[in-house]
């Protein structure tokens, strides 16, 4: 729970007769190497001493929350899918071994030895690849490589961090019955996929009472030159036989995963050149990231689906009844370390959103933060801003995100600068 998104959530239909409480907080969720058995036992001290009922037990992020959630239902009667459904979600090799079972819409994949002195790709996956563990937190520890050198040197990185979130999910494993294609596998695994071309696409969707479906398309727009997200924007551009291809895949491999009574957000690449269509990972959850875009675009936000599927009821998002045509999140960036200078304060972000209609703003670090501090980040860039804009069309989502950043005045500076020399590092920031 965090402020952005109790707002978000108190305007899903029915707030008025919710309540809404955090479990656990965001530090206790981001420590270092996190101790899933620790947080479960705080999470049920929480709900233990709470002397209302509870009804519902739901949650928007990644392991640990997506695996916390099945475990918690199970001890306190809530609805949830199944924990066995979110670890082939979360658990990307795993996953991949279940998509390739219902699917071919995957790249070539395998599992990397990283005990080798020499570590070599897996058989049959070609350069240029990623390398990734198969668990991790917004493609932390994941690398684009080209050549075996690089690969190498990917792996040792790897090698080093992959213990933060592996070791954890081992206790997860140990919760459920694996089959023989997982024995021995574990939770430190290191993977290589061919890379995916094309354009990045999202689909969500939810499994209510056994039935798929699909409420959205959305295009991710990298920036260019990099892997990272320049932006989110609803709904997709890709043509209407494209986007209902994504929806008959996605159903496919959500039936296969088992999944019930649950939100999820598939990533997908669209090569227009060839018409192909890759699948690149399943996230057993909605994306938060999106709420705000399905409240512009169709009048209600995604955590609508999240919470009444939680409550056994409808989960069904009204179709295209928000105020605007078109939404997008922006992710304002630093390609490098840094310190975060002038960060606006909170009545200047709200000065900016009253003067700019259709714009939210959720700034990232505070004041004087370290950007290598951040958590959860990619392997190449850190995030300042995320900038919320509706509109009805490309041109005025473009120019409202711009008009917000030179408002907000989100400055950075390498580590040792003085802060009069910030503005020149945020000019080189926005080229």
């Amino acid at each position: 729970m965090d402020d952005t998104n109790r707002a978000t959530l108190e305007a899903v239909p029915g707030a008025e007769h919710y309540r809404f409480h955090p479990l656990l907080s965001p530090e206790e969720l981001q420590e270092d190497e996190v101790s899933v058995p620790g947080l479960l036992e705080r999470a049920r001290g929480v709900l233990d001493s709470f002397d209302g009922s509870v009804d519902a037990i739901v949650g928007y992020w990644d392991f640990p929350v997506s695996t916390m959630i099945p475990l918690l239902a199970e001890r306190y009667g809530t609805r949830s899918t199944g924990l066995e459904s979110v670890v082939k979600c979360e658990h990307k090799y795993w996953s991949r071994l279940e998509q390739q079972k219902a699917i071919d819409e995957i790249p070539r994949f395998g599992r990397v030895d990283m005990e080798a002195a020499e570590p070599e790709p897996p058989e049959g996956v070609r350069f240029p690849m990623w390398v990734k563990p198969a668990l991790a937190y917004s493609s932390e520890l994941a690398y684009g490589v080209e050549n075996i050198e690089e690969f190498r040197e990917a792996v040792a990185k790897i090698r080093e961090g992959i213990a933060r979130v592996g070791r954890p999910f081992e206790y997860v494993l140990d919760q459920i019955e694996l089959p023989e294609e997982m024995a021995g596998v574990g939770g430190m695994v290191c993977l290589a996929e061919e890379t995916l071309t094309g354009l990045q696409v999202a689909v969500e969707g939810y499994v209510h009472q056994g039935a798929v479906t699909v409420y959205g398309v959305l295009d991710s727009i990298t920036y260019p030159d990099s892997s990272s997200f320049l932006r989110h924007q609803y709904p997709s551009s890709l043509p209407p036989q494209v986007q209902e291809r994504l929806t008959g895949v996605s159903e496919r491999v959500i039936r296969q995963i088992g999944m019930d009574a649950a939100t999820f957000s598939i990533e997908f690449f669209y090569d227009p050149g060839t018409d192909e269509i890759r699948l690149l990972e399943i996230n057993p959850r909605h994306s938060q990231s999106h709420a705000e875009l399905f409240d512009f675009v169709d009048g209600v936000p995604n955590h609508h689906c999240m919470v009444a599927l939680a409550l056994g009821r409808d989960p069904a998002l009204p179709y295209r009844a928000g105020p605007y045509q078109c939404a997008a999140k922006w992710y304002h960036r630093w390609f490098t370390d840094g310190v975060a200078r002038s960060v606006p304060t909170a009545r200047e972000i709200a000065r900016v959103e009253e003067e700019i209609p259709g714009v939210v703003i959720d700034v990232v670090p505070e004041q004087g933060q370290h950007l290598a501090n951040l958590s959860q980040q990619d392997s190449y860039s850190y995030e300042l801003a995320h900038v919320f804009t509706a509109g009805a069309d490309d041109d005025e989502l473009r120019e409202k995100y711009d008009r917000s950043i030179a408002a907000l005045g989100l400055h950075g500076a390498p580590p040792g600068r003085e802060a009069d020399d910030a503005a020149d590092v945020h000019d080189a920031a926005q080229a």
